[in-house]
């Protein structure tokens, strides 16, 4: 039997996941909220799923601990998609990545050619490219969560990061001022493994493709 590993994050990239996966004829039998368990099996005995930091989902399909997974735009550009195959924007998890200050603070003239920004985020190529466009020079400073705060504490002039609502920026004072980039999550694919285990991984992406067409 070929098993199929296939990695997804907790969280709103899994849940929007679980109706493609039924798609393929595919459920899995433990909710990950409730089991410490980081590989959880599904209905099909060839089939499991790892749960992983999804940061870590490019790395695990690109070196074949996966053969297939679901990663947002934002990680895999990060990541630069060495080694993958991309074949389907999933059209879910979607949300935008965008460039937020203190309600006080004034962009439109710090951000003038040849000027100098603080930029706290995790995103430092995305930040990087974007600023580069507008010829602005960027001190990045890279952090991994409770991003909102750092331009509350002086830590930055600016934050690049995931806006969703936009409600937990107004809930810190802290307004959204350019859209970057919008984004959904991917599906992505060992190069290895679509060669050793062609048919059981088409049928998946298949069966993935037809799901998403049928919702657009």
């Amino acid at each position: 039997m070929t098993m199929i590993t296939l990695a997804l994050s907790k969280g709103r990239i899994f849940d929007e996941t679980l109706p493609l996966l039924a798609a393929a004829g595919i459920e899995v039998l433990e909710d990950p909220e409730k089991s410490r368990k980081l590989i959880l099996p599904t209905n099909r005995p060839d089939v499991r799923v790892v749960l992983v930091r999804a940061t870590d989902v490019p790395t695990y399909v690109e070196y074949g601990g996966a053969d297939i997974g679901v990663t947002g735009k934002d990680t895999l550009i990060e990541h630069g998609g060495q080694g993958l195959y991309q074949p389907l924007d999933l059209q879910i998890a979607k949300c935008r990545v965008s460039v937020a200050v203190r309600n006080d603070f004034d962009y439109e003239r710090a951000v003038k050619q040849g000027s100098r920004l603080k930029v706290a985020t995790k995103y430092t190529s995305i930040a990087r490219d974007f600023f580069a466009t507008k010829g602005v020079h960027v001190d990045m400073v890279k952090l991994y969560g409770s991003m909102e705060l750092a331009p509350l504490i002086g830590l930055s002039d600016a934050i690049v990061d995931l806006v969703s609502t936009g409600n937990t920026l107004r809930a810190n004072n802290l307004v959204e001022v350019e859209r970057i980039m919008d984004i959904s999550s991917y599906l992505v694919v060992n190069q290895a493994a679509l060669k050793l285990k062609q048919a059981p991984l088409r049928s998946i992406i298949d069966a993935f493709a037809a799901a998403t067409a049928a919702r657009a």
